[in-house]
């Protein structure tokens, strides 16, 4: 058994939570971490009889087809990863609770995009939002759609805005990619010249080249220190003129994994979750980790 924190991922029993479960089993073995599978049950359910005590049979089989849940979970992530440390957690609470209180003792948590409950139409649960949004550890939101590979295909993706500390983005990225022997596109996306504080003005006329000089600059800037530690991972400088979040979806076309940190420089601060992370987690091409 590690000692270190363990991988969490939310299973209900939807192929979205399959491949959730596939992902974070595969994480876990190669990072030597134990797998906990929640499956939470909201108790009483939201949708069912007024609250009050229920019936003694309904209460019964309701938890024991519960169980049967988080057992096909925690079967599916033996099988993926013969001989991980895999245990089983059902907590009767809201589901984005239970997940939430888990971070607080996990080293990651793994959801798919899509649960069993909400509207069909939405392109990522609820679940996921605010679990993105509260957490207290990173958070893996497992996408995968028919998109041809792009160029950046196998390979992880960060998003870097230049400005804010991205120390836990890149930590994340880099040990993501040296375990998974992958290489490594820092991108930083940019419209116009960005203000470098409270009441600086941005100029309204200003060349197009020595903007993209300073970009690149800002970018190895916050790569910096951070190459050197990890020799085996090769490394790609994208600066592309664009909206961030337009930008990071194209590239995640078959990319290992995109990670962009929580809260950008933009919006406002009172979010817990900025716009560029949540449209990349609706509509990447690949996993997605938000790191707080």
């Amino acid at each position: 058994m590690s000692t270190d924190p363990p991988v969490v991922v939310g299973f209900d029993g939807s192929p979205q939570s399959v491949k959730a479960v596939a992902w974070a089993a595969g994480d876990a073995a190669r990072r030597r971490r134990d797998l906990r599978v929640v499956h939470a049950v909201q108790w009483p359910p939201a949708h069912g009889p007024s609250p009050g005590p229920m019936p003694a049979p309904y209460e019964r089989g309701v938890l024991r087809a519960a169980e049967q849940v988080l057992a096909d979970g925690v079967a599916r992530a033996r099988a993926v990863a013969p001989g991980l440390s895999v245990t089983g957690d059902l907590p009767l609470r809201q589901p984005a609770a239970a997940l939430v209180a888990a971070s607080e003792h996990a080293g990651v948590v793994v959801v798919g995009h899509r649960g069993r409950g909400g509207f069909a139409g939405l392109l990522l649960g609820s679940v996921g939002v605010e679990l993105a949004a509260h957490a207290a550890c990173p958070v893996v939101v497992v996408r995968r759609t028919d998109v041809p590979a792009g160029a950046d295909a196998g390979r992880i993706i960060v998003g870097i805005d230049g400005l804010h500390n991205a120390a836990h983005t890149l930590r994340f990225a880099f040990e993501q990619a040296s375990y998974r022997h992958a290489g490594i596109t820092a991108v930083h996306a940019y419209l116009w010249p960005s203000s470098s504080g409270p009441g600086d003005m941005v100029p309204l006329v200003y060349d197009p080249d020595k903007l993209r000089e300073e970009e690149y600059r800002a970018l190895c800037e916050s790569m910096g220190g951070w190459v050197e530690p990890y020799p085996d991972v090769g490394v790609r400088h994208a600066v592309i003129h664009g909206r961030a979040a337009a930008v990071l979806t194209e590239l995640s076309a078959g990319a290992e994994l995109v990670v962009v940190g929580s809260r950008g420089r933009g919006g406002f601060t009172g979010l817990l979750l900025g716009s560029v992370s949540q449209a990349v987690i609706h509509h990447a091409a690949c996993p997605v980790a938000v790191v707080r």
